[in-house]
């Protein structure tokens, strides 16, 4: 399906945003100058204007010109919805962030899973000890189990919101198993959170994965830092 034009316009100016071409609370160029900027008509422009003010990344103004929006403040869901459709232009700082989130949100399901659907969630892990050594397999892995395990929770707002990082999911997580001593902590995380789901203690299965989340932002901080994190 061919891409709206004022589809266009809106992620190119939603780039300008992000790279601090257009700073935040700095007023955005008039219609008549995006107009000609982008070589597009100024219907089309104030679609593009109408539908970021909507996503919460800038305000309009009767008679003066828009302004920018501080989006972490201000911001909604769609606009992390158009941060992830950006894939390279994605803010610093961004995945940290979502990574925070997940110390609070996974914990969350599993244990709803545990609780609610505890056969059906020991049956994911089923193909575990198949797991082949490559941060590809890994990825595929670690996505599959984080989506299945939202997926057996009452709640589906965790699955919506999984479904929005599902492709920056798999491109973090590829960088993420690059590193061997990445893949061996996470397999050891998959067998004492599935040894937890077996025994039926739900709030030892909770405790675990909120370590792990916790484990996983601070190495990927290091990662991104350059440092390594070596098993004994």
């Amino acid at each position: 399906m061919k891409t709206r034009s004022s589809d266009i316009v809106g992620r190119q100016i939603i780039q300008s945003i992000i790279e601090g071409k257009i700073g935040i609370h700095e007023s955005m160029p008039s219609e008549r100058e995006l107009s000609s900027r982008f070589n597009v008509g100024r219907p089309t422009v104030r679609e593009a204007l109408q539908r970021l003010e909507r996503d919460g990344w800038i305000t309009i103004h009767k008679g003066v010109p828009a302004t920018v929006n501080n989006y972490w403040k201000q911001g909604n869901l769609m606009t992390i919805v158009d941060m992830l459709q950006l894939e390279d232009e994605i803010p610093g700082g961004f995945i940290e962030h979502m990574l925070e989130l997940r110390i609070s949100l996974t914990p969350a399901y599993i244990k709803d899973a545990a609780e609610h659907n505890r056969l059906k969630l020991i049956a994911l892990f089923s193909s575990l000890d198949e797991l082949s050594d490559k941060p590809h397999s890994y990825a595929i892995f670690d996505w599959n189990l984080q989506h299945d395990m939202a997926q057996l929770s009452p709640n589906p707002i965790y699955r919506l919101i999984l479904n929005s990082f599902n492709d920056l999911y798999h491109r973090m997580a590829l960088q993420y198993f690059e590193n061997p001593s990445h893949r061996l902590i996470s397999k050891r995380y998959y067998f004492a959170l599935l040894d937890s789901i077996w025994n039926g203690d739900i709030e030892g299965t909770e405790k675990i994965a909120r370590s792990m989340m916790k484990t996983s932002l601070q190495l990927w901080k290091k990662q991104m830092n350059g440092g390594e994190i070596h098993e004994e």
